[in-house]
């Protein structure tokens, strides 16, 4: 430990080290317990439960989800201190964002990763899906690669459903909500024995959209939703259990309701584009856990199967100019398998270890097509580059036809072995040591095309010539590369007397993989055939490549793992006799090889992934929940700061035709809050328990981020907001009723912004919405 953390550890013991006292002690019986606690969730690598562990982390439970009506992973970030994954108009973009790693690319490598009933997630097209009928979530901040592996840089989400095993009954629940959000939940779980239980769920979500796209008289934003799970497991044998679980959504929607930013005015238009931009998901995860309870460690085996296949049809400029569109579809299968060992009992040394291995094969089919306006565009253009005397003797000529067709295959390995011992210092001191040796490897298989037919007529004398003349470029290969990464982590965590309290100060590194630009084909193309335009005015061309060339292109497309060194210190309070849990922590974060999602060269319509050099982030975590009023009262708060800045970042940018270098040096890092700040309060006030109405809850939350710069030079942001949300729920016993409100103050804000062209281009965020659920438990 370095001199600076030694003296942040040493401070923070210092101002905590009377928080096992209660010197507000009265005769309120609230108190305040940790999810973990109360939700039996089986770990099979941790060995302490959260707030034990040296890392910053939050937790929610299904009446919590409730409370706030979060239906989502996007939802749930806004009550997330440092944690922003903002509403990116389709589910395929899951750009999640935690202590300012991560970027908006989706093919790019997560920085935050998503586990769903211990099964990892493979691709983060999978990440944005629809919540329903869940027991709880954790998210973990900062890097936990140790036990995680790569790219959980950021921090980690786990998510967890109901289990059979520990709930019982049938749950039918119905929402309706203005934009005609209408949802309907069924499921049921079943004791099938003492040792098993079986349960089987389904659902329907959707609405007619809030984001009106005025040229095609439609919302921009509506969509239709629908999946099933089945959950199956138990006691197999005395020491031996199992559970399965195989779920299913099926997604398609209007998306990209993107519109002009006015950057000065703050303000995002209404989307207004050629044709709808639309996203269809089909995803299915089966996953099967296995374990073994020896009388000194317990054995655990995680396997899955993964299938994505989705298509989307984006209209890529944006606009009502009919200029580019993209068609893309991906096809995904992924097979994960992990093996862990942990000791059981209290003994002074508690360690885990085991080993990781998974396979994905993605293959991705994107063609580019360039519509009239661009061809137009592009015809001029090579008309331009031609001799005046041989323009001249043109008397009409063709719009192009310029398709960009291409199939790209991205399979990835990693294979991983870990260990992590926990050691007991003292009654009251305990060491946390972790290392990982991770192994990763991308290919890319690419086969692009690109053609552009120009027919015109030529006055050759007294007779006219008309001719068409083709330019095509193809460029077929392959490249790998592959990446070893050791992965340690360094921890000391205090506990304060005997109320739980605990100080903590931990080092670890994490990083994210590396890979290929795929996306950058168009761009490739589009400027190898400006480039031998003029070969069009004697015949048709088809553009050549060797060695060298192709070198350049793989040189071009590919960008490196990012790696970071985490420093934290924290404290996880239990105060006022258990009254009010409170989480505090600092971190710095230093960064190399940052990767940025930013605009491919020419024309500036497609994203590709960049190394950005270095970047320091550091910040503050803090959140506090409570009780009181004998458990009338529930509240909780949070707040993050985020100080994120590029220490090296240099770039070449085009203004007036001629390239510049820029330094980016000291700015801030894009799509990064510099606040992320939440408050929760539901007050419940009883009636009769024999009563038809047994009580009456009435809550109210705010959430709220900013300050948000959109590009690198920080030209444009999103200025701090907050939305206001609250609800109403009668409770009758097996039925309840909720009326709830988002966004009642009518908030107008971007969820993002994006350079395009010489502007930017962004999302409205969600105005006012008003609905009611109504939920019936029966057993």
């Amino acid at each position: 430990m370095n001199k600076k953390m030694y003296m942040m550890f040493s401070a923070l013991m210092a101002l905590t080290a009377t928080a096992g006292n209660d010197p507000f002690e009265t005769n309120d019986s609230s108190r305040v317990v940790d999810l973990d606690e109360v939700v039996v969730v089986a770990q099979p690598k941790e060995q302490y439960l959260l707030r034990q562990q040296p890392l910053s982390s939050s937790v929610f439970g299904r009446e919590e989800m409730n409370s706030l009506n979060v239906r989502d992973l996007r939802e749930l970030s806004a009550f997330v201190p440092s944690f922003a994954m903002p509403q990116y108009g389709s589910r395929l973009t899951s750009s999640v964002y935690m202590r300012g790693t991560g970027s908006r690319l989706n093919a790019a490598a997560p920085s935050v990763p998503v586990y769903y009933d211990h099964i990892p997630l493979l691709s983060k097209s999978a990440f944005n899906s629809y919540f329903y009928q869940l027991d709880r979530i954790d998210v973990l901040r900062g890097p936990q690669a140790t036990l995680y592996g790569m790219n959980s840089e950021g921090g980690l989400v786990r998510i967890y459903s109901k289990s059979p095993m520990t709930y019982e009954g049938t749950d039918v629940n119905v929402g309706l909500g203005n934009g005609f959000q209408r949802r309907v939940e069924v499921a049921h779980y079943r004791r099938l024995s003492e040792r098993m239980g079986l349960s089987v769920a389904a659902f329907y979500n959707g609405q007619d959209g809030f984001l009106r796209n005025e040229p095609l008289d439609e919302y921009n934003d509506k969509s239709d939703e629908a999946g099933a799970r089945l959950r199956w497991g138990g006691n197999v044998a005395e020491r031996f259990k199992a559970d399965l679980t195989a779920d299913y959504q099926f997604v398609r929607q209007n998306a990209f309701p993107y519109g002009l930013y006015d950057v000065d005015e703050g303000e995002v238009d209404c989307p207004s584009t050629t044709f709808m931009s639309t996203y269809r998901r089909n995803m299915l995860n089966v996953g099967l856990s296995l374990s073994y309870e020896a009388r000194r460690f317990l054995v655990s085996s995680t396997t899955s199967f993964q299938h994505l296949y989705d298509y989307m049809d984006m209209d890529q400029d944006y606009t009502v100019a009919n200029r580019m569109t993209l068609n893309q579809h991906q096809k995904m299968n992924g097979v994960t398998e992990e093996l862990a060992v942990k000791s059981k009992g209290d003994g002074r040394w508690q360690w885990t270890t085991g080993v990781f291995g998974s396979y994905q094969s993605m293959t991705t089919n994107a063609p580019v097509t360039f519509e009239a306006d661009m061809n137009a565009m592009l015809a001029q253009t090579f008309l331009n580059y031609m001799p005046e005397r041989v323009r001249g003797m043109f008397s009409a000529w063709e719009i192009p036809l310029f398709i960009v067709p291409g199939q790209y295959k991205t399979p990835q390995t990693n294979l991983a072995a870990f260990h992590e011992t926990n050691l007991r210092l003292s009654d009251r001191l305990t060491a946390t040591v972790g290392l990982r040796l991770d192994y990763s490897k991308v290919r890319v298989d690419y086969d692009a095309n690109a053609r552009m037919d120009l027919h015109f007529a030529a006055q050759m004398g007294p007779r006219l010539v008309e001719s068409t003349n083709s330019l095509t470029d193809s460029l077929t290969g392959s490249a790998s590369k592959s990446s070893k990464q050791l992965l340690p982590k360094f921890g000391l965590s205090y506990r304060l007397g005997s109320a739980g309290s605990n100080v903590y100060a931990q080092v670890s590194k994490g990083y994210r993989a590396g890979g290929y630009n795929f996306q950058m084909f168009s761009d490739i193309m589009q400027t190898e055939m400006q480039a031998n335009g003029m070969a069009l005015q004697n015949s048709s061309y088809n553009i050549p490549h060797d060695a060298d060339a192709y070198e350049r292109v793989d040189k071009t497309i590919e960008y490196e793992p990012e790696t970071s060194w985490n420093y934290e210190v924290g404290t996880h309070l239990n105060l006022f006799g258990g009254k009010m849990h409170a989480d505090l922590s600092a971190y710095l974060m230093q960064i190399k090889n940052q990767q940025l999602s930013v605009m491919a060269g020419n024309y500036g319509f497609g994203r590709m992934m960049v190394n950005a050099g270095k970047s320091n982030h550091y910040g503050v975590e803090a959140a506090l929940r409570g009780k009181a009023f004998d458990d009338k009262l529930t509240w909780a708060a949070s707040y993050g700061f985020i100080h994120a800045t590029f220490k090296e970042y240099k770039d070449t940018v085009t203004v007036s035709g001629q390239k510049q270098e820029v330094d980016y040096k000291d700015n801030r890092v894009p799509y990064v809050p510099a606040h992320t700040f939440s408050a929760m309060a539901d007050y419940r006030f009883d009636v009769a328990d024999d009563a038809v109405l047994r009580s009456v809850t009435v809550g109210l939350n705010v959430s709220g981020n900013g300050k948000t710069y959109w590009d690198e030079a920080n030209t444009a942001s999103q200025k701090l907001y907050a939305t206001l949300g609250a609800h109403v729920c009668l409770d009758m016993g097996a039925v309840s009723v909720d009326f709830w409100g988002r966004n009642l103050t009518d908030t107008r804000y971007a969820t993002f912004g994006l350079a395009y062209g010489n502007g930017f281009i962004g999302q409205r965020g969600l105005p006012l919405q008003l609905g009611v659920d109504l939920r019936l438990h029966f057993l």
